[in-house]
């Protein structure tokens, strides 16, 4: 049965699109498919970005199926434009096992009447509401006030209020509200108000103002302008007021007032600005302007024609949509959603259960999950990399782990603050300078002294940042580390080599990748670590990779591959693989193997009736070992292609702490899915 769940306002800028997003991401936890509905829309011609980023953020189908009708079609023919949202909304929600309903947006289009009909909406389509209550500026008693009356207006179209989300709620207060309300018989939860979640880009403010784009890097443009100061006094007075993630506005005909403000960003004893303004239509002296572009700044400078007191008014009145915003704004929102809702109580009132099904979504979630209910230190060797960064950036927001990122401080530190990330909570640790350096140095002299290794030559070693990092995982300084966005395979794991070693009876290091289907998950392994295996170490893999496999929530069926199945083949890699399929079998006396067995019989039931009737493996293995590193690394990068598929990995295994490579390709979300995996692996081997 279809079930779905409409958030709706009794007015607008409530952040209901953050709150949606925090919806789709816990029922894609749960659910194979969850949908978005908009009924009402601005225009058919412009998209809708709530939509948009839902869509975008985990929400399945199609953009033109998601909305129903415009506000001009409600206005012209109230009754029709109902029964269209009912028709198309029962359409799409067969497609889903939850829908989440997004309510219109209280805009310049917006009438008292709107929560009135958003309610009968709701009735119409079945949908309990989930009301989002602004807390701006309230006292507890007016939000209550607020939350009954539109509670009540929800009933009178005789639909159900599941629950109340007071949002951008005081900080100090978030307890008493939602204890006031609840005392009034309400299901209800505050999220605190954060500043960033409604503040403009840059871009934003130069669209506004009509701006364009004299200097800087056009990139950075996305960055929030969190404050904003007219720098209107003296020098000394303009240093005192800056604050990081400003936006300074200043006379175009005073470029004493811009070198200050470029000099003071680049300083490493000011802070880091999110942009200057340049307002009264003047050009600055190509000369000043060449003398600031040769300070090697990227800081956005933006002239415009407007004087001070209309420049001024237009940022203060430009608001950030949530919707359209940055990766950090989307963070913050989860973080608090998941901090501050209830939602077991969402997931009970719509009776939810959970899928048979584990959709990349959903794997994603649960090691996200993992991750944070037992937070381990994570040490990120290549903190000068911007990707590293932003995934720093969503760690750290989302809880999912503690980190100590490696790199020159006031270089890191100043180059998150530049593209608007949050990694305040981070370490950030210099090797070269670091008072770790000297133990370190003695540490791996010992560890390396049959290779007649000296301190000396141990401190300029361990200065690297993959040795340096491996050294803080061997002295319990962090749990394990994730390395490899900017560095080789060997570059990242030969220091776990020398330092951490193997697990006692394991004789090699591998890997696996986790291939996530739309259905389901499984484990591939070797595909990036041993070319050539023999039979001994082919069985170390096949004995790892289901340890891991279990260790991830994935039962393992093992598949040892070749180009035969059974005994209907010879030659010496089906030798191989039969002889190492006998070592799994006498090392782990209950695992579930099967080989020699080719990839069509492990997966295909069909095939596998064929082929090799009676297997427990054979056509559901969930655990696939390939023969070698050719094999396994051709076949995962073709089931990604060509089936879509999302892989995760390498993970290592068989050492005895949690050391992880990334591709240099490496997405963001790749780099948190690894730092989750390792920090997962550090629980298991505390």
């Amino acid at each position: 049965m279809a079930r779905s769940i409409y958030v709706a306002s009794s007015e607008g800028h409530t952040g209901k699109s953050a709150v949606a997003l925090g919806l789709v991401h816990l029922f894609a936890r749960r659910v194979e498919s969850v949908g978005v509905f908009r009924p009402v829309t601005r225009s058919r011609d412009e998209r809708d970005s709530v939509v948009d980023l839902l869509l975008e953020q985990g929400a399945d189908g199609r953009y033109e199926d998601a909305i129903a009708v415009t506000y001009d079609d409600v206005h012209a023919d109230a009754e029709r434009a109902m029964s269209t949202i009912v028709e198309r909304y029962q359409a799409h929600a067969r497609e889903h096992e939850v829908t989440i309903v997004v309510g219109s947006d209280y805009t310049d289009v917006a009438s008292p009447a709107e929560l009135a009909f958003n309610a009968r909406v709701a009735a119409n389509l079945g949908a309990p509401v989930l009301l989002v209550v602004s807390g701006v500026d309230r006292t507890d008693d007016e939000i209550a006030r607020v939350t009954e009356a539109s509670v009540a207006e929800i009933a009178h179209e005789h639909a159900a209020t599941v629950g109340v989300v007071v949002n951008r709620a005081d900080p100090d207060r978030t307890a008493a509200v939602s204890a006031r309300l609840r005392a009034d018989g309400f299901a209800a939860w505050a999220l605190p108000e954060v500043p960033v979640l409604s503040a403009p880009t840059v871009r934003d403010v130069m669209a506004q103002l009509e701006g364009e784009l004299l200097l800087g890097d056009e990139a950075l443009l996305d960055r929030e302008a969190e404050h904003m100061l007219v720098a209107g006094m003296n020098t000394e007075h303009i240093l005192e007021r800056l604050r990081d993630g400003q936006l300074c506005i200043a006379a175009a005909d005073r470029p004493e007032v811009l070198v200050t403000l470029v000099a003071a960003h680049a300083s490493e004893e000011y802070p880091t600005l999110a942009g200057i303004v340049l307002n009264g239509g003047f050009a600055p002296p190509q000369q000043v302007l060449r003398m600031v572009d040769g300070l090697g700044q990227r800081l956005p400078i933006i002239a415009t024609r407007h004087d001070t007191y209309p420049t001024s008014s237009l940022v203060a009145r430009t608001r950030g949509a949530f919707s359209r915003g940055t990766q950090r704004k989307r963070d913050i929102a989860l973080a608090l959603f998941e901090e501050h809702i209830d939602t077991d109580h969402l997931l009970t009132a719509l009776d939810v259960p959970a899928s048979d099904v584990v959709t990349p979504l959903m794997f994603e979630s649960q090691l996200i999950e993992r991750a944070r209910a037992d937070r381990r230190r994570i040490v990120l060797p290549e903190g000068d990399d911007d990707r590293i960064l932003r995934a720093a950036s969503t760690l750290l927001s989302r809880h999912v782990a503690d980190l100590t990122l490696l790199g020159n401080p006031t270089q890191v530190r100043a180059r998150a603050a530049e593209l608007g990330l949050d990694i305040d909570a981070a370490d950030v640790l210099d090797p070269t300078s670091s008072e770790h350096l000297g133990p370190f140095a003695e540490e791996y002299a010992r560890l390396r002294a049959h290779k007649g290794m000296s301190v000396e030559r141990a401190r300029e070693v361990v200065q690297d940042v993959s040795y340096f990092g491996t050294m803080m995982v061997h002295t319990g300084l962090a749990d394990g580390m994730v390395s490899g966005a900017a560095h080789t395979t060997a570059h990242t794991i030969r220091p776990s080599f020398e330092i951490i070693k193997t697990v006692p009876g394991t004789s090699i290091v591998s890997s696996v990748f986790f291939m996530c289907l739309a259905d389901r998950v499984l484990v591939y392994g070797d595909c990036a670590v041993v070319p050539e295996p023999t039979a001994e170490e082919l069985a170390d893999i096949a004995v790892s990779s289901a340890r891991t496999a279990a260790s991830f929530g994935v039962e393992p069926l093992v598949a040892m591959l070749s180009y035969s199945t059974g005994s209907s083949g010879s030659g010496a890699e089906v030798d191989k693989v039969r002889t190492a399929t006998e070592l799994v079998r006498e090392r782990r006396t209950g695992l579930v193997v099967e080989g020699p067995i080719q990839y069509d019989a492990a997966v295909d039931a069909s095939v596998a009736a064929t082929k090799l009737p009676g297997s427990d493996v054979a056509g559901r293995a969930t655990v696939f070992v390939f023969p070698d590193l050719n094999t396994g690394n051709n076949t995962y990068k073709a089931v990604q292609r060509t089936a879509g598929a999302v892989a995760i990995g390498p993970v290592l295994q068989g050492l005895n702490k949690p050391v992880n490579d990334l591709s240099r390709g490496a997405l963001v979300q790749d780099i948190v899915n690894t730092v989750a995996i390792t920090a997962i692996q550090a629980q298991e081997t505390a």
